[in-house]
């Protein structure tokens, strides 16, 4: 552990030049004690660290002095493919290898090369999860991702809306969408048969499992799979589930706006159909939406400045949900009357 910590310093130190003991200690995650010694243990091993004093000072290498060791471990380079994602990298237990992986990276690059790199890292930031959502604890996932490299078979205990259930799994894949992980996997071979009708291979929330065992067995990949194929295909299939009917919606210029961020893909969708907006500026557009029960909701996020049109059924619906909550509401507005 200290040969790693020696040589992140020294890359530091290469890559950004002057910096204070306390710098370091934040970047390195160690006391500045510690920094003091390894600084020392650095120049007892030859390399040219020169200490500037006052206020202004810190540690830096002597002009010119570059260090060519900067040979990546296998984990280090697989954790590169997650540079754009700290945040996940530190979910799956590799905050620490992603950020000497990127030292030794812009230690090899060019000069004008690596100023490039850092000017990028300043500029642009991706921050996976939604918008008012916090992501799902997930205290499991980087031991399910270690079974997913590893080819280890998982015994898990999984929580369901209809109760919660024991799987034996092959773990092919994660996925982090909007902030969620999902594990892509395949029911042990005893399950497979029982599931053949439904598919294999399915998508399960790692937020949900309760628990989480590798006994240590190890699984065959099946041949030909494509976890970024599946992803595709599999959302597909559920949006095409849940969406089967098609709302036909009197929109305000405002709700025009607000489709896209509540409805996503169908609501930009939904948009391309609008027609020509009347004297208020109102259009009509076809929306797909799921069941009537989860349609009410979502569409009543729009309140009065949307009007269901059809079909029939789902106006007949929000006109019984907008009437329970008008009776609702002058009910409570009674009570603080009489309580006034």
């Amino acid at each position: 552990m200290r040969a790693d910590r020696l040589l992140s310093l020294l890359l530091l130190l290469q890559n950004r030049g002057r910096m204070t003991a306390p710098e370091l200690a934040a970047e390195l995650e160690v006391s500045v004690r510690t920094v003091y010694r390894d600084v020392e243990a650095l120049g007892a091993s030859g390399i040219p660290v020169h200490a500037d004093r006052g206020p202004a000072g810190g540690f830096r290498l002597v002009d010119g002095y570059r260090t060519r060791l900067t040979g990546l471990t296998d984990v280090q380079a697989g954790s590169l493919f997650l540079a754009g994602a700290p945040g996940p990298a530190r979910d799956l237990g590799l905050g620490a290898d992603l950020a000497a992986a990127q030292l030794k990276l812009q230690a090899a690059l060019p000069a004008e090369l690596a100023d490039r790199s850092r000017r990028i890292q300043q500029r642009f930031h991706l921050d996976a999860p939604a918008w008012f959502r916090d992501a799902d604890p997930v205290p499991h996932l980087a031991r399910i991702a270690e079974a997913v490299w590893e080819h280890r078979i998982l015994k898990t205990h999984y929580r369901r809306w209809r109760g919660a259930v024991h799987r034996e799994l092959w773990p092919l894949g994660l996925v982090l969408k909007g902030g969620i992980w999902y594990l892509v996997a395949r029911a042990a071979e005893a399950e497979a048969a029982a599931e053949e009708a439904e598919g294999a291979v399915r998508t399960y929330r790692v937020g949900r499992f309760l628990a989480v065992d590798t006994p240590g067995e190890r699984f065959e990949r099946p041949d030909g799979f494509e976890l970024a194929a599946y992803w595709v295909e599999s959302t597909r299939r559920m949006e095409a589930a849940s969406r089967r009917q098609t709302a036909v919606v009197r929109l305000s210029p405002r709700a025009r706006r607000l489709l896209p961020m509540w409805f996503g893909a169908a609501g930009v969708r939904a948009l391309a159909t609008a027609g020509p907006p009347d004297a208020e500026g109102w259009a009509v557009v076809e929306l797909a939406v799921e069941s009537d029960a989860m349609a009410v909701g979502d569409l009543l996020r729009l309140a009065a400045e949307a009007e269901v049109l059809g079909p029939p059924e789902l106006r007949r619906a929000l006109t019984a949900a907008v009437a329970e909550l008008a009776g609702r509401y002058r009910e409570s507005g009674r009570e603080a009357g009489e309580s006034s």
